[in-house]
């Protein structure tokens, strides 16, 4: 029996030029897992993510274009993956709307990056809400929706990312809920080996910090940045240490177990920073090398990449388009023309065995109960008020044809297990 498919999902926000981080946390491991057998995989360019904390455009166009081609550079190949520029995919922001309808602002309120605005706000003695956009305060709906929309199983993420999936878990789940089994609940696959990689200042790599050193830049821009990896004091000859060293640190993203080893040895007989810099820049030239011509190839061919990105939307847009359909028809969004269960609940209430209620000539008030083609089963006697009929209906309703002595005979041609059944359906119903 075959195992089941498991869809990955993995996308970098348009936000800056791509960095050493970015590889070894993101692109390298998911180019790997896209060759695995058993696997579906989808591979995206976070645009509208990078609205929320940049406001140039030329600037989301051009990481746009740079990240495209660093993915296909890796290796990638767009015809094996789903690879896709969110903001080509229109069924993202509707189904975030769907989801923003189910999510609590509570849940919104515990957000990592909403708080530390909030935080950093109250730190400075200005109001809470400064500097932040609804965008910010959206963020985790979107990356919700772009999730689900997939219903991916597995999303590989820095430890730092676990609770969006957490989050996008809950949206999902009170959808669920409310509508029926429509998501795929996401897990987090955090790789711990390479869920953060130490920028040049020993912070986590990141264009925030200003600390990255450029995936595909010119070689002696590379060299130049790693040679400015801060360092401690110790001159040739003292032994340094491995523990809470970035340049060893990210030279082991890269190394495998023989030359880390190696380079554990030499920090231990005294090796000197400027070597083993140069050491560190060679094993990443080793890798990354063969790729910047590729790199280099795709940027200066915007047009290429551009129609890459377009097939991809349109292979995505094969399996959103119609999952989108079926959650607008979850949620009530419809055809009016269109109301076949309208139309069959309707169907199936009248068939149903019921009570009617009536008063006669003289004053008193009775109740009657047909089977479902209308035939006449219990006829009742009469009551002082309307409200006396109703507690005889209510107590047949609920105790079945026990409860109909005294206050109902069989009409004639009706039999009691008729009755009996009859009410049973109607209590079932």
């Amino acid at each position: 029996m075959n195992a089941p498919v498991v869809r990955y999902l993995t996308g970098i926000t348009t936000s800056g030029t791509p960095h050493l981080g970015n590889y070894v946390g993101a692109i390298r491991p998911a180019v790997q897992a896209s060759r695995r057998p058993g696997t579906r995989n989808f591979y995206f360019l976070a645009d509208y993510h990078a609205l929320i904390k940049i406001d140039e455009p030329a600037r989301v166009q051009r990481s746009t274009l740079e990240i495209a081609a660093c993915w296909l550079a890796a290796g990638l190949d767009p015809e094996h993956v789903f690879f896709y520029r969110q903001s080509d995919i229109p069924e993202i922001p509707e189904l975030t709307w769907l989801l923003t309808c189910v999510t609590g602002k509570g849940l919104l309120n515990r957000a990592h990056a909403y708080k530390a605005q909030v935080d950093k706000n109250a730190a400075a003695g200005v109001d809470q809400d400064n500097d932040v956009t609804a965008g910010l305060f959206m963020y985790p709906v979107l990356m919700a929706a772009d999730i689900v929309l997939f219903n991916a199983h597995k999303v590989p993420v820095g430890r730092d990312q676990v609770q969006h999936l957490e989050m996008a878990r809950d949206m999902a789940s009170s959808f669920n809920h409310l509508y029926g089994e429509h998501f795929t609940l996401p897990e987090a696959e955090v790789d711990e080996s390479v869920a953060t990689l130490p920028g040049l200042d020993g912070r986590k790599m990141s264009k925030s910090y200003d600390n990255t050193i450029a995936l595909f830049g010119p070689r002696e821009q590379v060299r130049k940045q790693i040679f400015s990896i801060v360092t401690d004091s110790r001159a040739p000859g003292e032994p340094k240490d491995t523990e809470g060293s970035a340049l060893f640190q990210i030279y082991q993203a890269f190394a495998d177990e023989a030359e880390t080893a190696a380079l554990r040895k030499a920090y231990a007989e005294g090796i000197s920073w400027a070597d083993a810099k140069q050491v560190l820049f060679d094993r990443i030239d080793r890798e990354i090398g063969p790729m910047r011509e590729r790199y280099e190839s795709l940027v200066n061919n915007p047009q290429e990449l551009e129609k890459i990105l377009r097939r991809g939307a349109d292979k995505a847009r094969g399996i959103a388009t119609p999952f989108i359909a079926k959650l607008r028809h979850a949620v009530g969004l419809r055809n009016l023309a269109d109301q076949p269960q309208a139309a069959g609940k309707a169907k199936a209430k009248a068939a149903l065995p019921s009570f009617k209620q009536y008063r006669e000539a003289d004053g008193k008030h009775y109740f009657k109960f047909v089977d479902a083609d209308g035939a006449l089963l219990l006829q009742s006697r009469g009551f002082d008020s309307p409200q006396d009929a109703g507690k005889a209906v209510a107590r047949l309703k609920q105790e079945g044809w026990a409860a109909a002595a005294g206050t109902a005979e069989l009409a004639s041609g009706a039999t009691e297990s008729q009755a009996a059944a009859a009410l049973t359906k109607l209590t079932a119903a």
